[in-house]
């Protein structure tokens, strides 16, 4: 095989990777890598709601939480809130464009009460994991 066709086979290889690590950035699963790495732990929940969905997860005795918006790019009012049973609720509030949180709370065996907010919507969950 001459040098010619060594360099072609090695251009296409590269096309290919780059294209395939193109399209793994442009995944919908984008939304859940971010997330995960936001948060410890195993996902335990995921809450939608009309314009976004509250994810939770669990490590050890803590419980954390974030709010991501269905629709990214737009700073608007986002929140996310993790309260464990006898605590006071943690909250994380603001203008965000993407994500809430993360807030973290150390429930043990507790129940926890969840809340997240995008926009004009949101979700609450009562006392659950319990």
């Amino acid at each position: 095989m001459d040098s010619g066709a060594i360099r072609r086979r090695l251009a296409l290889g590269l096309a290919v990777l780059t294209a395939s690590g193109l399209l793994a950035v442009a995944a919908p699963g984008e939304a859940q890598a971010a997330t995960t790495a936001s948060c410890p732990g195993r996902k335990v929940r995921a809450l939608p709601f009309s314009t976004g969905t509250v994810y939770v997860y669990k490590r050890g005795g803590y419980v954390c939480a974030v709010t991501v918006a269905k629709k990214p790019g737009v700073k608007r009012k986002m929140s996310v809130s993790v309260q464990a049973r006898g605590n006071r609720p943690v909250v994380d509030e603001g203008r965000y464009s993407y994500l809430a949180g993360p807030v973290t709370v150390h429930a043990g065996r507790r129940c926890v009460w969840l809340k997240g907010r995008v926009g004009p919507k949101s979700v609450s969950t009562g006392w659950i994991l319990c």
